[in-house]
């Protein structure tokens, strides 16, 4: 079922060049993601990751999305059946607009914003077709007990009677997720699931902020493989254990770093069809994973991919630069970090704010379990 475009000429106002530009860009991207749209069947689910660069509040100066972005943002999400969201900002208004334009067969669920300096202010969302997938009426953030805190060094600041020069001292402190991870189970077909969605905290490559950040992972995975086990020992009683799915930007460095072991550990794995360097190409970075520690006999993924957000709008080209010049910033307003000083850098980066800095990430999975039930109770002795 195509997206919603019955209020285009509404949405650009009197813009025509952006509409007729916008409406020759989504066709070339229809042809382009025609294969992923094939790929769309009754008998799998097509899952997706999918970091959306400050969606949508302006707050870092690069201007707001245009209206062309919402489309082309739709355009990609449609190619999917359920897709969990990092980075939605408080103001729900853009979430809206984007499942609008992908029509009424879509709903979603949205957290709560994370308070506190490292929560950014972030809600995380999953979108699903209501018609493929169906919420199993289960839904909670994820909060570890005592004993499985994520522990990092914590600034600890001197009383307020001493003299300023005081040097700040660390402690190792016992906290929560920066972004608390969000879990809600679904169906899809004969597939019954756990999904947990999360934005892992980033701070930096080296130290005390790449600790907490290999630390969250790891508490994440141990948190759900003890949940998994103890379901699965009451199994004998008639319980069901679950089956769980990890995806989000965890900030991964690399298939070989300290990130990728922590995340592919406790019984996790990342599945075939995307693990490694198998869908990225040179340069791309590896944040985005999903991770599955599944149960059920039957699971399987059949494929998977990236989709490049750039091959058809807001190319890397003279064309598009000259058209979006008069809407980007005179300067780079960045103020920590590496401004761009030419006008082509500043174009690349400005596009991740029309688009995104993280492409999706995507794997297919059976859910039809039909053949394998009547087979087994075609065996089944009285």
């Amino acid at each position: 079922m195509s997206n919603n475009y019955a209020g285009m000429r509404q949405a650009f106002g009197g813009d025509t060049m952006a509409r007729r530009r916008c409406a020759k860009r989504l066709r070339a991207m229809r042809a382009s993601l025609a294969p992923l749209h094939a790929r769309r069947s009754p008998t799998s689910l097509l899952l997706a990751t999918w970091n959306i660069r400050d969606f949508d509040s302006n707050k870092f100066g690069y201007g707001p999305r245009l209206t062309e972005s919402f489309y082309y943002l739709a355009e990609i999400a449609g190619c999917f059946d359920l897709i969990a969201v990092q980075e939605v900002n408080r103001d729900l208004g853009a979430l809206e607009r984007l499942v609008r334009i992908l029509g009424r067969q879509w709903d979603y669920i949205v957290t709560d914003a994370t308070e506190g300096a490292g929560g950014n202010g972030e809600r995380m969302a999953f979108l699903f077709r209501s018609d493929k997938v169906w919420f199993r009426k289960i839904a909670g953030e994820v909060v570890l007990p005592d004993g499985q805190l994520v522990v990092s060094p914590k600034a600890v600041k001197p009383p307020k009677d001493e003299e300023a020069t005081t040097s700040v001292d660390t402690e190792d402190a016992r906290q929560q997720f920066a972004r608390t991870p969000f879990l809600v189970a679904f169906q899809s077909g004969w597939f019954r699931f756990s999904l947990c969605t999360v934005h892992i905290y980033y701070g930096r490559d080296s130290g005390a902020k790449l600790k907490r950040r290999i630390a969250e992972i790891e508490r994440l995975v141990h948190f759900f493989a003890n949940r998994q086990d103890r379901e699965a020992k009451d199994a004998a009683s008639g319980a069901q254990a679950e089956n769980y799915i990890l995806l989000g930007d965890f900030n991964v460095v690399s298939p070989e770093h300290q990130t990728m072991t922590a995340l592919q550990s406790h019984g996790f794995t990342v599945p075939d069809a995307i693990s490694g360097r198998k869908v990225r190409a040179d340069g791309d970075h590896f944040y985005d994973q999903i991770a599955v520690r599944v149960l059920d006999p039957r699971f399987r993924v059949v494929t998977g991919g990236i989709v490049d957000m750039y091959a058809d709008v807001f190319r890397d080209t003279e064309e598009d630069r000259s058209i979006y010049a008069p809407l980007m910033p005179a300067e780079d307003p960045e103020e920590e970090g590496e401004k761009e000083a030419t006008r082509e850098g500043l174009y690349r980066k400005w596009r991740t704010w029309q688009m995104s800095d993280h492409a999706p990430l995507w794997v297919e999975i059976e859910t039809d379990f039909t053949d394998d039930y009547l087979e087994r109770l075609a065996e089944a002795e009285e």
